[in-house]
């Protein structure tokens, strides 16, 4: 079969798409021509990215179409009126993939990316398991069993999917350009809990979690005594963490992960439950967690001389102040200089002054300018300055070599550039001026 996907370059797009080509599928794609990190794994597969134009999509085939572009897209356009052509939006498309396998999700406001890698290297232990994973990363092996998803909440994508297990990681509220509140926001999630087939786990610290009714088959994890899958006796050093695990008040087994920082250790234990659930032994949950080496964009890390730089996802108050602890964390007597660009006007309008409080644990803070640099979206406005002036310690600087220079006259620091955005590209010139 013939894949043309609209969007291509798209972290769940670029996924899927690697995804079918290593099925044997004849796969192509369309996108900007700005480089951005998802395509590296296209490229590998040699799979052809073509400039948008309506030509590109071929007769007889299925068009994938990314849930970013509108109806308006001259390709979309072009699509809906062949023939000849079927077309699905990406959630549609993976929903009808997972019914293949012994699907697992993972959802969630936060971790839901490292989650899914954490699980996925996981489960490959026991048999064959694909994974499709928000950092653009996808695979396929011949003859898997388990296919674990990372599952996004917006615009209630993720009900397209009924997989057989989930965990829910979280729940605090974001995409406030489409949640009104925060009911709204629990009542998808209420949804999608509903869909699961076996067995939900999910994170009993959080009380908007614990608000949520789970009929099927469950575990909670957490460090609160009230879960049944229990951190205890945690202990971090610059290399990880070491940690027991307690199943139902009798202990399963020590652990330790190369990571540190309260999410990495959430994510474990969340892995350690499903695997708990699916019966898995002691010894391969223990080996499997240590030797896992993270995904893409989350807390990577790169060391120069005396200067570490990290790459962190982070676009939300909350991962922002969790990725900052970690990086402390890890290097206590280091300063900690934070970097961030903003994704969405709603999601920063709404929370302006949890974003200024957030960034301030940070020694200093340098703020760049939202995507091209406009002020207004779904009649939302906000600007950069806006932020700055709630922070007490930002300045705006530029993503170039004026604002790659202002940076590297901190040095020695610990660099840590936050954004779902390309801060990266800014990182590499910071990197260049030492």
């Amino acid at each position: 079969m013939r894949y043309h996907f609209i969007g291509i370059k798209g972290s769940g797009m670029a996924s899927l798409a690697t995804i079918l080509k290593d099925q044997g599928e004849d796969v192509q794609g369309s996108d900007i021509e700005k480089y951005i990190f998802t395509q590296q794994p296209l490229e590998e597969r040699h799979i052809p990215i073509l400039p948008f134009a309506k030509e590109n999509v071929p007769q007889n085939a299925v068009v994938i179409i990314g849930n970013a572009f509108d109806e308006d897209h001259e390709e979309v356009k072009q699509a809906r009126s062949m023939s000849s052509v079927t077309c699905y939006r990406y959630h549609e498309y993976l929903g009808k993939l997972m019914e293949n396998y012994c699907s697992i999700s993972v959802a969630g406001t936060h971790g839901k990316t490292t989650t899914t890698g954490m699980l996925a290297h996981v489960m490959s232990l026991t048999q064959p398991c694909g994974y499709l994973i928000g950092d653009g990363s996808g695979s396929m092996p011949q003859n898997a069993h388990y296919f674990v998803v990372e599952s996004c909440e917006y615009q209630r994508h993720f009900l397209a999917y009924h997989p057989d297990y989930a965990i829910i990681t979280n729940m605090e509220l974001d995409h406030v350009d489409y949640y009104h509140d925060m009911d709204d926001y629990r009542h998808a999630f209420q949804t999608f809990a509903n869909q699961v087939k076996k067995g939900v786990v999910l994170f009993g610290d959080d009380k908007e979690v614990r608000n949520l009714s789970v009929d099927i088959d469950h575990l909670y994890y957490g460090l609160n005594d009230n879960n049944d899958v229990q951190a205890k006796n945690i202990v971090t050093d610059p290399k990880g963490m070491t940690f027991d695990v307690y199943k139902h008040d009798q202990l399963f087994g020590s652990f330790r992960i190369p990571f540190v920082g309260k999410p990495f250790l959430w994510n474990s234990l969340g892995v350690i439950a499903v695997g708990i659930m699916e019966g898995m032994d002691v010894k391969t949950l223990q080996e499997a967690l240590s030797t896992f080496q993270g995904v893409k964009r989350r807390f990577h890390e790169e060391v120069q001389g005396e200067n570490v730089y990290i790459d962190d996802y982070a676009h939300h108050p909350t991962a922002i102040s969790l990725t900052i602890e970690a990086a402390k964390m890890k290097y206590p007597n280091r300063k900690v200089i934070a970097i961030f660009k903003p994704d969405r006007f709603s999601r920063i309008a709404y929370f302006l002054h949890e974003f200024a409080k957030a960034l301030d644990q940070a020694d200093d803070v340098f703020l760049c300018e939202f995507p091209n640099n406009a002020k207004k979206e779904n009649g939302v406005e906000v600007t950069i300055q806006d932020l700055c002036d709630l922070s007490k310690k930002a300045k705006v600087i530029k993503e170039d070599e004026e604002g790659a220079a202002i940076l590297a006259k901190q040095s020695p620091a610990v660099y840590l550039f936050m954004s779902s955005k390309d801060i990266y590209k800014l990182k590499n010139i910071v990197k260049s001026f030492q």
